[in-house]
This record gives C-alpha cells, sequence and structure tokens, in this order.
C-alpha cells in the first residue's frame, strides 16, 4: 500500500469526506487542497447510471468550455490539397493529405492531440483508422472533429472544445480548467460540461443518470459536489 504524504493528509483534514459540497465551496477548496507545486489540473469524475454495456447507453459528446482547458491542443488537420491553406489559416498544427497518411501509416507515430477532417478525406483514413483509433484520435460526427466548415470546427477546439465519452466503469471524467483559474471562470466551466452530459442522456435509460459527482485536482484529494 503506498504512503501517504504528510501534505495530502493535510489536504484531505479540510474536506468532510461525507459533505456534498456546493459548487463554489467545493471550487474553492479544490483549490486550496491542490498539493503540486506545478499548476494542476481540475477534473470533474462523473458516476453514471448507465450500462456501458449496452450500446444506446454509451455517452460520447462534445462541449465548448467557456475558458477552455488551459492546456494548448495540437490540431491535425486531414484535407484534401486545394484546402490545405483554409486548415492552416484556420489554426491547423498539422495539415496534410495522402502524404500525412502515408507517413503515418509507414511509422505510426500520431504528434497531435486531436484530428480532424472533411467528410470527402474519410475513404483515405481507412488505412490508419487503426492507429487512429487505438489513441483515441480518429476523427468522429459526434465529437465535431469531421465536418465541411474548417474554420468553425477548428476555431471551437482551439478556443476550447474538448470531447468526453463514458469509461467501461460508467464513468465520465473531463479537465475543466488549471488550480491558477479564477474561481468563477472554473464554475462556468463546470456547470458547462454538467449541462451537456445531462444533454447527453440516452433516451433509453429508465433510471437515476448522474449518480454522483466529483472535484479533484491532480494528486490531490476528491470533492464529492452538490447535483443540481
Amino acid at each position: 500500500m503506498s504512503k501517504v504524504s504528510k501534505r495530502l493528509k493535510e489536504a484531505r483534514s479540510k474536506i468532510e469526506s461525507d459533505k456534498i459540497y456546493p459548487i463554489a465551496e467545493a471550487i474553492k477548496l479544490v483549490k486550496e487542497t491542490s498539493v503540486v507545486k506545478f499548476d494542476a489540473s481540475i477534473e470533474v469524475h462523473a458516476r453514471l447510471g448507465i450500462d456501458p454495456k449496452k450500446g444506446d447507453q454509451i455517452i460520447r459528446a462534445s462541449v465548448v468550455l467557456p475558458h477552455g482547458t488551459g492546456k494548448t491542443v495540437k490540431i491535425a488537420a486531414f484535407v484534401p490539397e486545394d484546402r490545405m491553406k483554409e486548415a492552416k489559416d484556420a489554426g491547423g498544427d498539422l495539415v496534410g493529405s495522402e502524404e500525412l497518411i502515408a507517413e503515418i501509416k509507414k511509422t505510426s507515430k500520431t504528434d497531435f492531440d486531436i484530428a480532424v477532417t472533411v467528410p470527402e478525406m474519410m475513404p483515405k483514413l481507412a488505412v490508419i483508422a487503426k492507429v487512429l483509433g487505438q489513441k483515441g484520435l480518429m476523427p468522429n460526427p459526434k465529437t465535431g472533429t469531421i465536418g465541411p466548415d474548417l474554420v468553425k470546427m477548428i476555431g471551437e477546439l482551439k478556443k476550447g472544445k474538448v470531447s468526453y465519452k463514458n469509461d467501461s466503469t460508467a464513468n465520465v471524467h473531463l479537465t475543466i480548467g488549471k488550480v491558477s483559474f479564477d474561481e468563477a471562470k472554473l464554475i462556468e466551466n463546470f456547470e458547462t460540461f454538467v449541462d451537456s452530459l445531462k444533454k447527453a442522456k440516452p433516451s433509453s435509460l429508465k433510471s437515476t443518470y448522474i449518480k454522483s459527482l466529483f472535484l479533484s485536482s491532480s494528486m490531490g484529494p476528491s470533492i464529492k459536489v452538490s447535483i443540481n
């Protein structure tokens, strides 16, 4: 069993384990109890009442956080030759067509965080679908990474659009900012995500959807948050 550091013990002592905190109080606490010396990320952990084995209850969506996550994302755009300049001007960091696909097929290297493409390029991406899929990088219409409007698509991702999906234990995890963010910005990001999550509720689900919500910073203690 790993040893709990003195700093983490002190942080945990500030939190009542059986209390459900209002979001404003929870945000204040998660900032106060960050136990690392770097600018830690703050995550929301949602425990859902879905059955992840049922295809019609899978949660997969995206949301534009008004204040971003604090992380700079590197975007790869797979586009036809005649749209490469447009993708670069929109903010694409790695822009290419068939030559980029061939390079990834040869090396399996994916030095980017998000991949976007236009519908006509999807058949060409088939040869690297396995490489991208294993790393969660395959463009998907549900996450807003396939579409004809490159300017809008790349622009939203640069501004703070993030994707999320449930894991095998019916939980969803999402970074909503950094400890250095203002409390008001973190609250707004949190509320924007929760609204998006509620809208993603499967129509076939009849039981409780969001069972519990927790906030935590990197390596910090978790704080249970009230569900409004």
